[in-house]
Formats: structure tokens, sequence, C-alpha cells
């Protein structure tokens, strides 16, 4: 039986603001009185060109995208947007560095290899803790470019800072805290997300490049890939996600509507300070290892006292209540909350109250079973 109402904490795909999905839906059959819906109609209608460039335009305007950056989409999520990064920057010197913080950046790390030398940057970390120094980086001295991951969805980990890099153009992976908070543009050479988090369903990555960045692919990039290629197309070298890209174009409005960035980014606070709130004060019952300055405002992690037996019922738990996808990746396992843009405030406080309500009953329950509890 399925609750009345369902919180999807998932991590991707993930929940999408549910005035979106109604007008997406009234519009299913037939878009602005042409008969038929989006999904059908050609990528070369001008009635599509417009929903296309609309869509670029909604990006530029929300990040604030200074004018010498192409907006890319791009085939292949993240995987294909990892390779089209080396594929078009490592050319110049045969040579990339990777900042290791989690499961992303290292699968990214291991996608450049196919394409050129990567050097592992593995910044010293903080005595048993995640806190990376960046301070002291061993990087190369002839890396094309820097690589980062701004927010690791599996460990829950977040680099709260820019790297200190200045030689070299800095490529970063925003997928899952992109409009989540300002963020200056100018300070990359590429910014890459895949939009099945916080901003559509899954199916493109969009790829935020600097002018001087294109133009110099390996040989052997395939021509989809080709920065030079996609942005002389306006990413219509063939035909591209429509569908996806629409509804993505509908959910930057909506995120325009409600006050852009600087409402997320304050939104993206309380939500996440109520769950690590209630975290720190559970006396040790809920356990998150991530160092609190490199705490993930987006992908809440945690361990619950007693392991896996103990998580799997509190999973079991939510899932009656109607909260879903909370458990952990199969990599990590434990729980895992997914503090989307399109989550709510409300919504997040019916899963603390969950989890104090949890808490209490296994702490009564094990005072029963050592015959402490009151008579």
């Amino acid at each position: 039986m399925v609750p009345e109402e369902v919180v999807n904490f998932g991590a991707g795909p993930a929940k999408l603001p549910p005035e979106v999905l109604l007008e997406v839906q009234q519009e299913l059959l037939n878009y602005g009185d042409t008969g038929i819906g989006v999904m059908e109609m050609s990528h070369r209608s001008s009635t599509y060109d417009k929903i296309h460039n609309d869509t670029i335009n909604l990006f530029k305007e929300i990040l604030d995208v200074p004018d010498n950056y192409k907006i890319l989409f791009v085939h292949g999520g993240g995987r294909g947007a990892f390779a089209a990064v080396a594929l078009n920057l490592i050319q110049k010197t045969g040579e990339a560095d990777y900042l290791i913080t989690g499961t992303w950046s290292n699968i990214a790390a291991q996608d450049a290899e196919i394409f050129g030398k990567v050097n592992r940057v593995i910044p010293p970390l903080a005595k048993g803790q995640n806190a990376p120094d960046l301070s002291d980086l061993k990087l190369s001295e002839n890396a094309s470019y820097f690589y980062y991951c701004a927010n690791e969805t599996i460990e829950g980990f977040e680099l709260p800072v820019v790297p200190p890099i200045t030689n070299v153009p800095i490529v970063c992976d925003m997928s899952s805290n992109i409009l989540t908070k300002k963020i200056d543009v100018s300070k990359y050479g590429v910014v890459l997300f895949c939009v099945q988090k916080n901003i559509g369903p899954a199916g493109v990555a969009v790829l935020i490049v600097r002018e001087d960045l294109i133009g110099s692919k390996k040989p052997n990039c395939p021509v989809f890939l080709d920065f030079s290629v996609v942005s002389k197309s306006n990413s219509l070298l063939n035909t591209p996600p429509t569908f996806v890209i629409y509804v993505c174009g509908k959910v930057l409005k909506h995120v325009k509507k409600v006050g852009g960035i600087q409402a997320m980014e304050k939104l993206c606070r309380i939500k996440s300070e109520i769950l690590y709130n209630l975290i720190d004060d559970s006396d040790g019952f809920f356990i998150n290892e991530v160092h609190p300055t490199c705490r993930s405002r987006i992908n809440v992690t945690f361990r619950i006292k007693g392991g896996k037996e103990v998580e799997d019922k509190f999973l079991e738990l939510a899932q009656k209540a109607g909260m879903i996808q909370l458990k952990g990746h199969r990599s990590v396992s434990g729980i895992r909350a997914s503090l989307y843009n399109a989550i709510t405030v409300e919504e997040v406080a019916k899963l603390a109250g969950l989890m104090r309500l949890f808490e209490g009953e296994y702490s009564f329950h094990n005072k029963l079973q050592n015959g402490d509890a009151d008579k």
C-alpha cells in the first residue's frame, strides 16, 4: 500500500518541484497549442528552438555566467562529461591533476586515464578525519588542468572552498550542489553537472566552458563530445534530449520565481542544519563520519548505533511512513538523505521527527531488555 504522501530523498534521479511537474503534465499532450507535446516535437522546429535557447539563457542568467563562456548540452551523463573534459583539455600537455575526495572524483580520474596521464592529488587528512589540507597539494608541473568534485554524493563530502589553483584552468563537477549556492563561474575553466539531481530528469549533462578552452581536442575525440562542434551547433549537432531540456527550463523558471540561488542557499542551510544538529545531539546514536568543515549540505550520510540490522529497521519504518530512497549507496551502505532544492524544510522536519521517534523507541527497548525501564 502506497502512503498518501511520499517524500523522495533519493540521490538522483531526484525529486522535482511539484509545481513544475503539474505544469509539464498539463502540456504533455499539447505544448503551446501546437497539438503535440515536446517529446514529439522536431528539434529543428522554431517552437523547440525557443525552448532550447530560453533554457540556455536561464542558465546564464541564474548562474551569472560571463559572456566568454559557452553553455553546452552533451549526451552520456556524468561519464560522458568526464570523458569530454579529458578529450578536449588534456591534449595540451598530456597530463592533468585530479583531486581525489571520494568516489566520483576517483571515477572521473579513471576515465581521464584512458586519454592521458593523471596525477591523483590526494591531500593530507586531519587525524582520522576527512578534512583535506588544500594548502599543500602535490601538483604536477605539467598539468593541462586541475579537476575536483565539489560535492561527493556517496560519502556526503562537500569541499567548502575553491582549491587555490592559479596556474591552470580549474574543472569542477557540481552535479549535486549546482543551484544550491552562489558560485563565481569566472574562477573555473569548466563547470560540469548532470541535471538529474537539482534541475531535471536524467538524460543530459551541462558544461559551462570558457571559450579559450574550446578547440584543442584530442584527434580521437568523438564529434558529439567535441566542445568546438557542440558549441558551433548550439548543442544541436544531433537530436538532443529535448524533453529533458524542456523540463530543465521549467525548473530554472521556478527557481527564479521563488528567489533564485540566494533563496535556495538559505533553504539548503536550514535543511541540512536540522539533520546535523539532530545527529550531533543524539549522543552517538546517529553517526556522521565526515569532518564538520566538509559535511555536505546536500547529501547527509549517517550510520545508526547497532549497525546494519538497526539501520534496516529504520529504513523499513521510513518506507512505511512514505519516506523513500534513504538507503545509502551500495558501496558504503548506511543511510543517506539527499536534500536537493525540491525537498522542503517541512519534509526534512518530518524525517527528523521519525529519527527522534526511532531513537527513543530503540533506547526504551534496550532499557527493557536490560531491566532498566521504569516499572
